[in-house]
């Protein structure tokens, strides 16, 4: 077995293809709409902001994160995509914050590493992030403000240096009026 680094995989592919696409060459699209969404989205790839994708189901929501990362300053680094509604909040936060030895029953000797450690550099999609609860959603507003986690079972705080996007087909604004999802978390992201 060779080991390679994922970066010298994507070099070496480049020079044997001659020309590298552009992450939003990807994205086919002919209507004025969406050139607009996609020239928003290489603006935003230039930034470090957090973002957030909203649209229908099937839309690219996750093409369009993926593209934007691929188009940033991190590009080289992780891009960790995150379906919450397929994961169940308990199982969800550990693997996002990880875990100390002794956790919980069945906790790997020696604890884990969350995928916020995993991702450090990088870029993490939270795909339907309005599925999340409500005491979820105030430890992400931890790691949005701060730049810290705290492992499940942990009492000290990690920094990591993370860009958070978050893509949902569900109106957050309703979810805000019934009180199901934080205003705090939307106010601190931009909508693409």
């Amino acid at each position: 077995a060779v080991l390679k680094d994922l970066s010298e995989i994507r070099e070496l592919v480049q020079s044997v293809t001659g020309q590298k696409p552009t992450a939003f060459e990807r994205i086919l699209h002919e209507s004025t709409a969406m050139k607009r969404a996609v020239a928003m989205a290489k603006t935003i790839a230039r930034g470090d902001s957090t973002v957030l994708l909203r649209g229908e189901t099937g839309t690219g929501k996750e093409m369009f994160a993926r593209a934007i990362h691929e188009a940033s300053p991190r590009a080289s680094r992780m891009f960790v995509p995150i379906n919450c509604a397929a994961i169940p909040d308990q199982l969800l936060e550990s693997e996002l914050f990880g875990y100390e030895e002794g956790a919980f029953s069945g906790a790997a000797r020696g604890g884990k590493k969350g995928l916020f450690e995993y991702a450090n550099g990088g870029t993490i999609l939270l795909d339907e992030v309005a599925e999340l609860s409500s005491s979820l959603q105030a430890k992400l507003l931890r790691v949005l403000q701060d730049g810290k986690v705290r492992r499940v079972g942990g009492t000290k705080e990690i920094s990591v240096d993370v860009r958070l996007m978050a893509a949902t087909h569900r109106n957050l604004e309703d979810l805000m009026a019934k009180g199901m999802f934080p205003a705090q978390t939307i106010e601190a992201g931009e909508n693409v």
